[in-house]
């Protein structure tokens, strides 16, 4: 079994994002979710690389969440 979480963002973009057990809150609280680039073991030699090629991403509070 998986978890899914799908988002369109304002420029029609759809993205969905998947996780086998144990889940998204794993690595993070769930206040933080998103914040913070998590990466597998095998990429941290990486995590320079990939944070100065990646395009930075804005976490923003859906009215929806609020709840």
């Amino acid at each position: 079994m998986f978890r899914v979480k799908s988002f369109q963002e304002d420029g029609g973009v759809l993205f969905e994002i998947a996780t086998d057990p144990p889940g998204f809150t794993v690595d993070e609280s769930l206040d933080e979710l998103g914040g913070n680039l998590m990466l597998p073991p095998w990429l941290e030699a990486k995590r320079m690389e990939l944070e100065n090629t990646l395009p930075s991403v804005k976490v923003r509070v859906l009215e929806e969440d609020k709840e």
